[in-house]
């Protein structure tokens, strides 16, 4: 097997070069650098204006280009902004790129979420939820079953034992989530919805002023359990921010709460896992995300859920 290149700076400015009109004419053409994030694409800034996200082998060009198909379905039904292509093709045999406008703004690890930005969150989350699953599963999206939070909260007890032992973390609070209340929150038949699947800080382009403006990075998104986007805004912004954008857009208790119990097993597995040298993640950033996604809400009496189907919607 051909091992894939590994795009340089200089392969990135003999691209823009060939892109962008400015770079016409022998003009040294816009700055380009490295996006400090990390993620499944080479990503780099070019200029202050774009930014060229260039897939690393020919799986992630597979969803980069159905990437493109799905963010002009998606960007009608979306009050924040969805990236926009100015120019897409190969940049070495069989890999792609895509030049991007670049969204103005922070990012949710930069600026912390005002309360009109948990509407705009809302409107994300209602939107997606508009969106016509039949059409993107033409588009190639994948359908993703739901996991089982109770084989996640048993990963997530058995972690936690060795975050006590590190001083990090006190497993008695996994004790709120019982088997019997994992069973309650199981996902419903017929309440998959297109889901973002990857709603990390990084992902969502916010304000100074704590709007959220934009979101990137839809090579992830599946058909399914809407949950999974509630739990990547816990880890975001926080649970109670998450839970409230969910519940102005439409969700009850049930997803709210499944998903705010995703983001906690997640986030004590994903810290061990990186205290053992099995996750290479910044360390500090998932003691964040542990922080936020165990935030103390009013939602919480899992025992006490009412049967709350109404919000489920049927394919």
């Amino acid at each position: 097997m051909t091992q894939a290149p590994t795009p340089t700076a200089d392969t990135v400015r003999r691209l823009v070069r060939s892109l962008l009109k400015d770079s016409a004419n022998g003009t040294p053409g816009p700055d380009v650098r490295p996006v400090a994030e990390g993620g499944e694409h080479s990503t780099w800034w070019v200029g202050t204006r774009h930014v060229l996200r260039l897939a690393p082998d020919r799986e992630a060009a597979l969803r980069q280009r159905r990437e493109l198909r799905l963010r002009d379905l998606v960007r009608p039904h979306l009050p924040v902004a969805v990236p926009t292509s100015v120019a897409h093709g190969e940049w070495a045999p069989g890999l792609t790129y895509t030049l991007d406008i670049a969204i103005p703004g922070g990012t949710a690890e930069e600026h912390d979420v005002s309360a009109v930005g948990e509407a705009d969150l809302a409107g994300l989350l209602t939107g997606l939820r508009e969106v016509p699953v039949r059409q993107a599963e033409t588009l190639g999206v994948p359908r993703t079953p739901p996991r089982s939070l109770e084989a996640l909260r048993r990963m997530a007890v058995a972690a936690a034992e060795r975050l006590a032992a590190a001083d990090e973390f006190d497993p008695a609070r996994l004790h709120q989530l019982t088997p019997p209340g994992a069973a309650q929150l199981a996902a419903q038949p017929g309440a998959a919805v297109l889901a973002h699947h990857n709603l990390k800080g990084e992902h969502l382009v916010v304000s100074a002023d704590g709007r959220v403006r934009g979101v990137l990075d839809w090579t992830g998104t599946a058909v399914g359990d809407p949950a999974e986007d509630i739990a990547g805004l816990a880890l975001a912004v926080g649970s109670g921010a998450a839970v409230r954008a969910a519940t102005l857009a439409g969700y009850g208790a049930r997803p709210c709460l499944r998903g705010l119990w995703l983001a906690r097993c997640d986030t004590v597995i994903r810290l061990t896992d990186r205290l053992e040298g099995r996750d290479d993640s910044p360390l500090q950033l998932l003691r964040t995300r542990l922080g936020r996604a165990w935030e103390t809400i009013l939602l919480e009496r899992v025992t006490e859920l009412r049967e709350d189907t109404e919000d489920d919607e049927e394919l």
